[in-house]
């Protein structure tokens, strides 16, 4: 199985290495996108170099897309419009969507929420609902194809939920 990251400056640098690092412990082939295929920067420091621009990222081959919050989903709307037309196919192909915290705004850009169960961080719980989800405070939220997650506090059940959505279960 083969999972794509995608991810800009500013993400929450614990929602990117966590669902990484546990995704390749399961087994799974990991890429990176970001906008230019270059190394992006965390909120905390750390660092992480492309293996791809988000340009370039195409659905047929992967399994799995993961969207990190912090301030990176709103840096992918702007510097990489594609990130939500990258999960309306992945979306369109009933292919696993999971976004954590902030994650969502790309799933909201994409159109994707209409009368589905999601979840946010606190701030974009307006803009989720805005979106057409319904909004459920709970750890991991998992509405077919989608899973989403509050914040990092919640990593643990959100990739539990997330490998599980793919049947990856190890």
């Amino acid at each position: 199985m083969d999972a794509l990251i995608v991810v800009a400056d500013g993400f929450e640098d614990s929602e990117f290495f966590y669902p990484y690092y546990r995704l390749l412990e399961a087994g799974f082939g990991v890429d990176v996108a970001t906008p230019g295929v270059e190394s992006v920067e965390g909120e905390h420091g750390y660092s992480r170099e492309a293996d791809l621009s988000v340009d370039e990222a195409d659905e047929e081959r992967y399994d799995l897309l993961v969207i990190p919050g912090g301030k990176s989903p709103e840096h992918l709307r702007i510097e990489a419009p594609r990130s939500a037309a990258l999960a309306r196919e992945f979306d369109d192909a009933d292919k696993k969507l999971a976004a954590i915290c902030h994650g969502p705004q790309i799933l909201m850009s994409a159109g994707v929420l209409e009368g589905r169960d999601a979840t946010c961080y606190p701030s974009i719980r307006d803009d989720l609902e805005n979106a057409g989800a319904n909004f459920v405070d709970e750890p991991a939220v998992v509405d077919g194809n989608l899973v989403t997650s509050r914040s990092p506090d919640d990593l643990p059940d959100f990739m539990a939920e997330t490998i599980r959505a793919v049947g990856a279960d190890r």
